[in-house]
């Protein structure tokens, strides 16, 4: 178990920092941010609360700029969003009075219903083939003419996966998607986003507080250091073969190893401050 050596440079993050004006002044977030993240590479930000790792993936996003440092995508700078990076949030942030099948389409009518100049622009049979088929791809086509106040939580997040999926994006990025799901419904849906990422080969960054989840799904994990002012303490590779199963992965000695590694960073190198208060 070693500390990752460089990757291809798919998504290039370097000498970032991020400082925030407050009422009380400058608050710096993040510092000194040096990341690679190859191409079909599934990265895990893992730290305590407060370490910036939604932070940081709003900065691949596009969502804020940082205040120093620049961060690239497949050789393009990222100077704000856009559908090559799709994102999906903790909150499914589904429009309660559209359908599943209409919350997707929104999102696929919008990038493939007006492309570029120059580009061809997909009919609307091909819209509506390209949602269903998101649909599916989540195990949702019978409830896609169901409104998100019909289904489950589980079934919302998929509706979120779906949309972001159908646009095809060169990355997805992820904010503790599963984080508010119980225990069980949590574990399917991260054997299915294991599956879904074999299919698309997709690039995939995603936050997380789960030690196991990040385990389970990552090639690379990142190790926050406590905030204020966070940095990558330690980015550890997870040279688990693929595909994965949890069952399989629960006796094995090296998985047990990348889990007690993280276990070791997280809380005795960076034992939360907050005990002590």
């Amino acid at each position: 178990m070693s500390i990752v050596s460089p990757n291809p440079k798919y998504i290039e993050i370097q000498n970032v920092a991020q400082t925030f004006k407050t009422k009380k002044g400058p608050f710096v977030a993040l510092r000194d941010i040096n990341l690679n993240v190859a191409k079909g590479e599934f990265v895990a930000l893992i730290g305590h609360s407060g370490c910036g790792k939604s932070t940081l993936l709003n900065l691949i996003a596009g969502l804020t700029t940082p205040t120093q440092g620049s961060l690239i995508c497949a050789n393009r700078e990222i100077a704000g969003p856009g559908p090559e990076r799709a994102v999906v949030f903790q909150n499914h942030s589904l429009l309660p009075w559209l359908t599943c099948f209409e919350n997707v389409y929104l999102g696929v009518e919008r990038v493939f219903g007006s492309r570029n100049p120059g580009a061809a622009v997909e009919t609307k049979a091909q819209l509506i083939a390209r949602t269903d088929a998101a649909l599916a791809m989540v195990g949702l086509t019978p409830a896609a003419q169901k409104r998100p106040g019909e289904i489950s939580g589980g079934m919302k997040q998929r509706v979120g996966i779906a949309r972001a999926l159908a646009m095809e994006p060169k990355v997805l990025l992820m904010d503790e998607p599963f984080g508010a799901l119980d225990a069980l419904t949590r574990a399917k849906l991260q054997d299915e986003l294991l599956e879904i990422v074999a299919r698309t080969q997709s690039t995939v960054v995603m936050v997380t507080h789960d030690v196991d989840e990040a385990v389970l799904l990552s090639d690379k994990i990142v190790m926050m250091t406590n905030g204020p002012a966070a940095t990558i303490g330690e980015v550890l590779s997870v040279d688990l073969p693929r595909p994965r199963n949890r069952v399989a992965l629960a006796d094995s000695a090296e998985y047990l190893g990348y889990r007690k590694a993280v276990i070791d960073f997280l809380y005795t190198r960076q034992a939360h401050v907050e005990k002590a208060a």
